[in-house]
């Protein structure tokens, strides 16, 4: 589906202007032709590539079950899914800033430092909240949810159902297409940093959860840094619409330190106890075995460094707004103890005139007599 956005001038075609107002547009006929390919017969194999899941495995039925199951690996070709569906998560962003975002802030009316906020929260929010329920549903399930222990009590394999794949197909997509989504919303240079630790901090360990086939792992861990991240970016659009909303931030603070703690110890019972366990302790990239002591000490530092990393950010987030909030305060208080001095040393003062000046004081009284 083409979206466009209004404007009132049309600039030239293939310029800058162009292609920030038309992006989502130019991304959807890239799309398209890769959905054509399927309509003929010498480019759906290369079509199929980028639409559908690949390395899948067929296993025969099993004595109580009729149907066969088939379950996934990775490879190569998942490069070409990936960027696919990166094509279709620029569409979507464009379609929640255009018919949802855009009209809000207009209502709203925010300024422009507070509306690129306020974006960014929204965006995340809707990410955030379709990630942790369908999250939720694959570990329900999978009875992951009923039975945690499975974490550390299965044994490892190296493939992955539908749902499993897909879900980290589409993670991986979401975070690649934020990279240019930077440069379609116009961030400021100063932002930027900021934003592409945040985007690679998140490649980074869902792709590496992906490719050591720490798949259940990863995803109890980002189910839990979702819910903390999302329950963030509520209370931030709660404040951007009343600034006088901090109800929801200390409950956010408790969350997060929560969080913070039980992703350490789930981090720690899984792959200590759950891969010590493993029948083989030998690396076999072939048969996707990682289960070595240098992957345990990688994933754990991993996962300890990630979470200082974050709640040091935290910490002087915080910091910086207490000194704020202390350099405004102190000089409110200096003015209202001059003011009140200036008044008190002016003796026989009144609205900035001398009383002794005045003809009907005691002074001037005696003169005239």
């Amino acid at each position: 589906m083409a979206i466009r956005k209004k404007s009132a001038k049309n600039p030239p075609v293939l310029s800058h202007e162009f292609i920030l107002q038309n992006h989502a547009d130019i991304v959807s006929c890239v799309g398209m032709v890769l959905l054509l390919g399927l309509m003929f017969e010498r480019t759906a194999e290369a079509s199929i590539v980028f639409i559908t899941l690949q390395h899948s495995v067929i296993f025969p039925a099993a004595e109580r079950t009729t149907e066969s199951t088939s379950l996934y690996g990775y490879g190569v070709k998942d490069l070409a899914t990936v960027f696919f569906y990166t094509l279709v998560a620029i569409i979507m962003h464009a379609t929640i800033q255009e018919y949802v975002l855009d009209k809000i802030s207009k209502l709203m009316q925010f300024p422009k430092t507070k509306q690129s906020k306020f974006n960014e929260s929204g965006q995340l929010s809707a990410f955030y909240l379709v990630s942790c329920i369908w999250g939720t549903f694959i570990l329900t399930s999978e009875n992951y949810i009923s039975d945690p222990t499975l974490l550390w009590k299965a044994r490892p394999h190296n493939m992955m159902t539908f749902q499993m794949k897909f879900f980290y197909i589409s993670q991986l997509a979401y975070w690649l297409h934020a990279f240019p989504e930077l440069y379609f919303q116009k961030t400021k240079k100063q932002d930027i940093p900021r934003q592409f630790i945040y985007i690679g901090l998140h490649l980074f360990h869902i792709a590496g959860a992906y490719l050591l086939y720490l798949n259940h792992l990863g995803l109890v861990l980002l189910m839990l840094h979702y819910f903390v991240e999302l329950l963030s970016h509520i209370c931030g659009l709660f404040y951007f619409g009343d600034e006088n909303y901090h109800k929801g931030f200390s409950l956010w603070a408790i969350v997060f330190i929560l969080g913070r703690l039980v992703t350490l110890i789930v981090s720690l019972l899984t792959v200590g106890f759950h891969l010590a366990r493993a029948e083989t302790q030998k690396q076999d990239v072939i048969t996707g075995n990682f289960n070595v002591l240098a992957a345990k000490i990688a994933v754990l530092s991993s996962s300890c460094t990630i979470q200082a990393y974050i709640t040091w950010n935290l910490i002087n987030v915080q910091l910086q707004k207490w000194r704020e909030e202390s350099t405004f305060q102190v000089p409110c208080v200096k003015k209202k103890r001059t003011t009140s001095k200036g008044r008190s040393s002016k003796k026989g003062t009144e609205n900035g005139m001398e009383t002794s000046n005045r003809a009907d004081s005691p002074r001037n009284r005696k003169e005239k007599s």
